[in-house]
């Protein structure tokens, strides 16, 4: 009897640590699913038919300036943490929203992008 006491002593410990991995899994799948329904739900809440916010560019770190389309009109506005300001009316023939800016770009294809610019060398990507 003896020696079976330090092998359950070990098959314990291992299960336990089975276990709590397991529930530790478990938590983070869910977690992940969770904000995905949340982030979906949102995102549905957030698109409207009449209203859209067509692009926004940061000013300072809590000031920016947006481009909506209100109906068939297009508004530019300051946004910062307080107020919303309205600023001006633009006609739709001087917008160009061709130009995404990297909107959408795989992380493979920014890369390739800085190394041809020279700002990653090949020596960096293998280390990561």
């Amino acid at each position: 009897m003896i020696l079976l006491a330090p092998d359950y002593g070990i098959v314990s410990s291992v299960s336990q640590l089975l276990t709590v991995l397991l529930i530790f899994i478990f938590v983070l799948v869910l977690t992940y699913w969770t904000t995905r329904l949340a982030g979906n739900y949102k995102k549905q809440q957030m698109s409207g038919k009449n209203i859209q916010v067509m692009e926004t560019v940061s000013i300072s770190a809590s000031k920016y300036l947006q481009i909506i389309k209100v109906g068939s009109k297009y508004f530019v506005i300051g946004v910062s943490k307080d107020t919303i300001t309205y600023l001006c009316e633009i006609n739709e023939e001087e917008l160009d929203f061709s130009n995404n800016n990297g909107a959408g770009d795989s992380f493979k294809s920014i890369l390739e992008k800085l190394k041809k610019s020279g700002q990653v060398n090949g020596s960096e990507e293998e280390n990561s």
